[in-house]
């Protein structure tokens, strides 16, 4: 349905984008200095759920609205960096709350790990730079020959989404070991906690303060 050349085009496109850092990955390493491996690789599952909401959408049409539309695209971008800065001035606030020890204590309920899934998914899915790729780049590379341009575009869709995923969460996995150095000294994993929290609070002002490329 989809030809090689346009997958491996597409493919190719899609990881000079995203080894550019941007607000996915600065939010997974954010979360992982401020709250360790485990929060960081589900923050990058969440993202990359998020993502494909995208893809959704705009296979179904609904992203060009948004992509096109001045004022829906900048509720939508507002949203998301509103929601950032939340996140950070929590982790800032409770940053002395964490402690060495646990970092060593067994994992948390399954409850804390969904809501992190769903804290990704809420930033992916409104990250400007996500909404503009997927809406001004992934129609490019449909076949309109070959019909079913929707299923060609959740196929497609899927090729970021695992770039994605991978380099998402090595991003966390490498902030996570960062921090777990940081650790020896509870003092010392409080200033990371904070500097994770101020991470999330500037990315939210910049992607805020960041204008729409037309």
């Amino acid at each position: 349905m989809v030809s090689t050349d346009r997958f491996l085009a597409f493919a190719a496109m899609s990881l000079l984008v995203i080894v550019i850092p941007g607000p996915s990955v600065l939010f997974v390493i954010g979360r992982a200095l401020s709250h360790g491996r485990r929060t960081a690789v589900a923050t990058a599952l969440g993202n990359v759920f998020g993502s494909y909401i995208l893809v959704v959408a705009v296979a179904l049409g609904i992203g060009a609205l948004v992509e096109r539309s001045a004022a829906v695209f900048m509720a939508v971008k507002l949203a998301g960096a509103a929601y950032l800065v939340f996140l950070g001035v929590q982790a800032f606030r409770h940053r002395k709350d964490m402690k060495v020890s646990d970092m060593e204590a067994p994992p948390g309920p399954a409850r804390g790990d969904l809501r992190t899934v769903v804290d990704g998914v809420l930033v992916g899915v409104t990250n400007p730079k996500g909404i503009v790729f997927f809406a001004a780049v992934l129609p490019q590379f449909v076949d309109h020959a070959a019909g079913h341009l929707p299923a060609q575009m959740l196929l497609l869709g899927l090729v970021p989404i695992s770039i994605g995923l991978v380099t998402d969460t090595l991003w966390g996995l490498g902030a996570a070991a960062a921090r777990s150095w940081f650790a020896r000294s509870e003092r010392r994993l409080s200033l990371v906690g904070g500097a994770g929290g101020f991470a999330m609070i500037g990315l939210g002002v910049t992607v805020a303060a960041t204008g729409r490329a037309d």
